[in-house]
């Protein structure tokens, strides 16, 4: 089998002229799951394999960043009420309406607007689109690993970068790690810290960055910090993509349903790998779903205040019992167990049927935990006594 039965003709020459190899080529195909192509090479190891994670069996799941609730009501409504007309493919113009939704909201154009099937896809997408054996992904850490796994897989360079003292992107020291990158990568609030990185630090990024190159903002949980987003650097043209999802405070994880926001000719080297059929052909119960969610800002910020009256019974615990917790404005929490290994105090709360989140490398005693619902957090704090008792 060669590379020419599972990437466009296009897209292959520019992989080949970027400096990938023909077997690079394969591993490109492996991450879109290209049929055949997956099954003889292999999934990136990152690749679940639908293993649930955390366990279903726990009574509280606070461990994967997951919403404790369904979708917003107007989003269940759509949901139900497009099934009966899913024989069609587009019953109506479903997809043209998800666009217009996200136009009124973020204030972009039309043709810099990109849906996806969730935000992995967009995310792994960027990689290939803009990274390679020559230029390679300046990522923070700690932070969410999708993109540095994927940069691994194909064998481009990867540089690390420590969080700032307040726990923000440096900026600066990305820069200076790999003055020649491809993409910078930078999630605000950050998974797992829940930390910002200010937008003027973004734009600085953008503005000393070497040409060519790209800067990818992972906006999965703005809805839960309601600070400034950087859809407005979009609508200016400039070398930005601005990556949402669905499945933080919308509650639509197993709807699987995100955007990315670019400029058109940014779009359109991400798409390219499989004909748009991703972008383009989206479950229509997910779509619905989110273009009623998206304008209900209401009820947004009413799930935003719930997080945080959650969170503050929380943390109000932890610093009751003298623990040290990281600064957040996301639904999730750093807890440092300072001498207890993470992955030990994990175990424990699963002793207690209370699923946890799991720790990075960078730092080995400090465990994720997500914000639930109120009752999941009282519960949280309960078997947080019998753990450290």
């Amino acid at each position: 089998m060669t590379e020419q039965t599972y990437l466009p003709e296009d897209a292959r020459d520019d992989l080949l002229d970027r400096g990938y190899s023909r077997r690079q080529l394969a591993r490109v195909a492996g991450i879109f799951g290209a049929g055949a192509v997956a099954a003889s090479l292999g999934r990136p190891a990152w690749a679940s394999g639908g293993v649930p994670d955390p366990a279903p069996t726990a009574k509280v799941r606070i461990g994967a960043n997951e919403c404790w609730t369904g979708p917003l009501l107007p989003g269940q409504r759509a949901a139900q009420k497009i099934i009966a007309n899913s024989n069609r493919y587009a019953p109506q113009d479903e997809r043209n309406d998800f666009l217009k939704a996200v136009m009124a909201v973020e204030g972009v154009p039309y043709d810099h607007i990109a849906p996806w099937p969730g935000s992995s896809d967009p995310l792994s997408r960027a990689i290939v689109s803009f990274c390679s054996p020559q230029r390679g992904l300046v990522t923070a850490d700690p932070t969410f690993e999708l993109a540095g796994r994927t940069a691994d897989w194909l064998g481009a360079p990867v540089k690390r970068v420590p969080l700032t003292a307040e726990y923000a992107h440096d900026v600066r020291a990305m820069l200076a790690a790999d003055p020649n990158a491809g993409l910078y990568y930078i999630c605000t609030p950050n998974n797992p810290t829940g930390t910002i990185t200010p937008i003027a630090d973004i734009e600085w990024l953008i503005a000393n960055k070497p040409a060519g190159s790209i800067v990818l903002v992972d906006e999965a949980y703005t809805h839960f910090a309601g600070v400034p987003v950087a859809s407005p650097l979009v609508t200016a043209g400039r070398d930005v993509i601005v990556l949402r999802t669905f499945s933080k405070i919308f509650g639509m994880a197993g709807m699987r349903m995100g955007f990315t926001m670019a400029r058109p000719d940014i779009l359109a080297k991400m798409i390219r790998y499989d004909g748009g059929m991703q972008s383009g052909a989206l479950p229509l119960p997910s779509l619905a779903c989110a273009t009623a969610s998206l304008t209900a800002a209401p009820l947004i910020a009413a799930r935003r205040a719930e997080m945080v009256q959650a969170r503050g019974i929380a943390l109000d615990h932890l610093r009751a019992r003298n623990i040290v917790v990281k600064p957040t404005s996301a639904n999730m929490i750093m807890i440092d167990w300072k001498t207890r290994p993470a992955k030990d105090v994990q175990a424990a709360f699963r002793a207690q049927s209370v699923e946890i989140g799991r720790s990075w490398p960078i730092w080995p005693t400090v465990s994720r935990v997500t914000v639930g619902s109120a009752t999941e957090m009282k519960a949280f704090c309960v078997a947080l006594d019998k753990v450290m008792a």
